[in-house]
């Protein structure tokens, strides 16, 4: 067994990255689609209901002394608040992020990189870390999977 997932890419990078270049792509080459000023106070809330996400799973990886990179070794299931609701709250919140963004922004490149991003999160990040859980902790981390979802809602 390798000594964590076997993740090439660090999820918080890519998704700033693609947070700058939707930006530049979409303020600068593509049309705005104008949405209801109630989509503009639903962005703004989304974010800093993501931001509220992000700092309280970080924090629970924090205070059980586990490091919140995908790709590095864990010893312990955190199992408790974000937790007991989501199994993947920051990349939850990373998503919450950039649809917040094109609600707030209205630049339809947000949208577009949201559903790249869930994509990319789902395929190559999640399943590799599900699949390095069940291997190190296969009765525990079943458990876990058949009781708390992997996005809240599925």
């Amino acid at each position: 067994m390798s000594d964590g997932p076997n993740i090439k890419a660090n999820p918080l990078r890519i998704t700033v990255g693609l947070l700058v270049v939707s930006y530049i792509v979409g303020e600068f080459f593509l049309p705005k689609y104008n949405l209801l000023y109630f989509f503009n106070i639903i962005g703004i809330l989304g974010m800093i209901f993501s931001v509220s996400i992000f700092f309280s799973a970080f924090n629970i990886f924090k205070s059980y002394e586990e490091n919140p990179v995908p790709s590095s070794n864990t010893n312990r299931l955190i199992k408790t608040g974000i937790f007991a609701y989501t199994r993947n709250p920051i990349y939850l919140s990373f998503l919450i992020f950039n649809l917040s963004m094109f609600f707030t922004f209205e630049n339809v490149m947000y949208f577009l990189s949201t559903l790249g991003l869930a994509f990319w999160l789902h395929n190559y990040i999640i399943l590799e870390e599900e699949k390095y859980l069940l291997e190190k902790f296969p009765e525990e981390f079943n458990r876990y999977m058949n009781s708390v979802k992997r996005w809240i809602f599925f």
